[in-house]
């Protein structure tokens, strides 16, 4: 019986290879990290400061809830209810907010750019420095929402007024 012995500095080489090839398959292959909240009671949490890029929060309660500073780029909040709920600051860009309530939400600063609003509920919103730019709103709502616009977007350097295109 022959009986192979292996220098330790190959057996160290191989070590470090297969490490190295874990280590490149767990870099590249990032788990999924975003979470998906349908009819989900989430009334008076707080998202502020968060990444929630790929978070669903379709038909949630989401009254009283805070997302200051919250990046929620792409997010749905389609059928949300968000009365009252604190988005200052928050990046929603390119967000769906369709059939959403955001009544007596404050939206100061925050970017909406891009989002699907048509069916949204603006009623009693706070939007001083908004940034409302190719966001898709029903007419009256936009009439409704410039009534109140005003303020200038510290991040994008638009006047809310312009981006709601008000006259």
């Amino acid at each position: 019986m022959k009986i192979t012995v292996f220098p330790l500095h190959n057996f160290i080489f191989k070590t470090i290879n297969i490490l190295l090839c874990l280590a490149l398959v767990f870099a590249i292959a990032k788990p999924a990290l975003a979470d998906v909240y349908v009819k989900a009671f989430l009334e008076g949490a707080d998202f502020s400061e968060r990444s929630l890029q790929g978070f669903q929060f379709n038909e949630s309660d989401l009254r009283n809830t805070s997302f200051v500073n919250a990046d929620a780029q792409g997010v749905s909040f389609f059928a949300a209810n968000m009365k009252e709920s604190n988005l200052t600051g928050a990046n929603l860009s390119y967000s769906t907010l369709d059939n959403a309530r955001l009544d007596k939400a404050n939206l100061t600063n925050a970017v909406i750019q891009g989002s699907f609003a048509y069916g949204t509920s603006f009623n009693n919103v706070v939007i001083d420095g908004a940034d409302f730019t190719d966001v898709d709103l029903r007419a009256s709502i936009r009439q409704k929402l410039c009534q109140v616009a005003k303020g200038i977007n510290p991040v994008t350097g638009r006047l809310t007024r312009e981006t709601l295109e008000c006259d």
